[in-house]
């Protein structure tokens, strides 16, 4: 099969979550919100939070977000998630030119299809986040070091290469610049041609990134001053590199979790990656280029304080990758390697039973509809099919291929079934049933009750929320209001039940609105 109908299944694939889905209420609805409050108020380089500095993040993402609304009239799901799959889609492009630039062995789709269905990719390819986007400008500053280092770039090439660093920097911060600046130079000092560092680093390179963080930075200071510039300057790299105040984690976090991050490739992926070192089947240049990028980028992820899962992402590529090409150095129907995939094929097999099972749990009985059990039972047969392939035919590529096929349309199929799961995962539908009811009763104001972040429901009411206390509903100071709460929160409390009975309420979802 041609390369290029991979990624059009890819993208059948994953169609329905980039436009049935709502909103996740933690992240990518607060990023909504910013860059309302950016629109609003004119800005341009720097944001706010409910009125509050929001420092975390650099301005390209949320330009691309602020541009889609501007010319779409709105939020669209669908333009949004573009801004992940696309970024993500460069990846899988570069990545497979660096794999078919490989002369060492015959090209196997294997890794592209893995790194398609891997874990995290995977999940942040149809996310609202800006590592994507960072990771895309990382890749092709890497692909781009490497085209020269080999002795195959182009006069371009030169420029590229800082473009492509500064725009990693501006698109998620330091990261995009640390990956490929300390893996390009350990690369060098280990093949011993440190001294040609400057080819890469030399003053062109440093020029345009100076002039754009100089850009930058001055539109910081003009539009809100040297209190905004240090907290980006300061406060955001030196706070989360040395003593974070948000995700801080101990140092070996990376080395567990690269096992749910790499899902379900983990196995086979860090045990190939293992294997080559330990019997030195890592030989060519770009193989030991990808060793370099994957163990600086853990190295000095485990150095810095603050740590998440996601921000392995910049590395996972590079171990797709490195163990594909590692798998042409294996014998196939070698035992270890089939129980590598074997393990998550299991896990697979037995998704149809425990859905049987989550059902009778209160708090996810709402995934039992129709087309996840439809779902369900795609992975589960993909799962024994990989099983059966892997102890009775010892088809190792076979498998790969079966399981990342089933996993893509297990994905298609529950995708289908976002608009029933909804209500349960996001706030849209909340959001527009209380503007209904507001509306119909003249009620002009929203309060809410035990909703963690609420303030970003500004982005579907277009008005800030009022948060409200057990003390003023069981006071019953909010006569002519309208109060959303989760239902669980009513159940829980025999004072807010006594407190809304008999009180006009509807329900979505998990949730109540209550007229008071």
């Amino acid at each position: 099969m041609k390369t290029k109908y991979f990624y059009l299944f890819w993208f059948i694939a994953l169609l329905p979550l980039m436009i049935l889905r709502d909103y996740t209420p933690n992240n990518e609805l607060r990023y909504l919100s910013i860059i309302d409050e950016a629109l609003h108020n004119g800005n341009f380089f720097t944001f706010t939070l409910d009125g509050e500095i929001y420092a975390d993040k650099p301005p390209l993402s949320f330009w691309l977000m602020m541009l889609g609304k501007t010319v779409l009239g709105g939020h669209r799901i669908w333009y949004l998630s573009l801004l992940s799959f696309i970024p993500a889609l460069v990846v899988l492009v570069v990545m497979e030119k660096w794999m078919r630039r490989e002369k060492s062995f015959p090209y196997q789709p294997d890794a592209l299809l893995m790194l398609m269905t891997g874990g995290f990719f995977l999940a942040l390819t149809i996310t609202i986040r800006m590592d994507m986007l960072m990771v895309m400008f990382i890749t092709l500053s890497l692909y781009t070091f490497f085209k020269i280092y080999s002795g195959e770039g182009r006069k371009r090439d030169s420029y590229l290469f800082p473009s492509y660093l500064f725009l990693a920097l501006f698109s998620k911060g330091p990261v995009g610049i640390l990956v490929p600046l300390l893996s390009t130079l350990l690369f060098l000092l280990y093949r011993g041609k440190i001294g040609i560092w400057k080819q890469y680093w030399g003053w062109r390179t440093w020029l345009i990134l100076l002039l754009g963080c100089g850009i930058w930075f001055t539109g910081v200071y003009i539009e809100a001053g040297e209190v905004y510039l240090n907290n980006l300057l300061v406060h955001q790299t030196v706070g989360r590199g040395v003593n974070a105040f948000h995700h801080k984690s101990p140092f070996y976090y990376y080395a567990i979790a690269i096992w749910y991050s790499l899902a379900p490739w983990m196995f086979l992926s860090v045990g190939l990656i293992i294997a080559g070192v330990v019997r030195k089947k890592i030989q060519t240049e770009t193989e030991k280029f990808f060793l370099t990028v994957i163990l600086t980028t853990l190295v000095m992820l485990s150095l810095i304080s603050s740590k998440l899962a996601v921000y392995m992402l910049p590395a996972i590529p590079f171990m797709i990758y490195l163990s594909a090409m590692l798998l042409n150095k294996f014998d196939e129907k070698n035992t270890w390697l089939r129980f590598s995939v074997a393990l998550p094929a299991l896990i697979f097999a037995v998704t149809l039973p425990a859905l049987f099972y989550i059902r009778k749990i209160d708090e996810i009985s709402y995934i039992a509809v129709p087309l996840v059990y439809v779902a369900a039972t795609v992975l589960s047969l993909g799962g024994v099919t990989v099983l059966f392939l892997l102890f009775r035919e010892k088809a190792l590529r076979s498998s790969i291929r079966v399981m990342t096929f089933s996993l893509l349309l297990t994905i298609f199929i529950a995708g289908l079934a976002m608009p029933q799961l909804n209500p349960y995962m996001g706030w849209s539908k909340l959001c527009g049933e209380a503007i209904r009811i507001a509306e119909e009763k003249g009620i002009s104001e929203y309060y809410v009750y035990k909703i963690s972040r609420p303030g970003s429901m500004d982005v579907f009411l277009n008005k800030e929320v009022i948060v409200a206390s057990e003390e003023d509903i069981v006071n019953q100071r909010m006569s002519g209001k309208l109060l959303l709460l989760p239902e669980k929160a009513v159940l829980r409390n025999n004072d807010i039940q006594a407190a809304i009975m008999g009180k006009e309420q509807y329900k979505t979802g998990p949730y109540l609105i209550v007229i008071f």
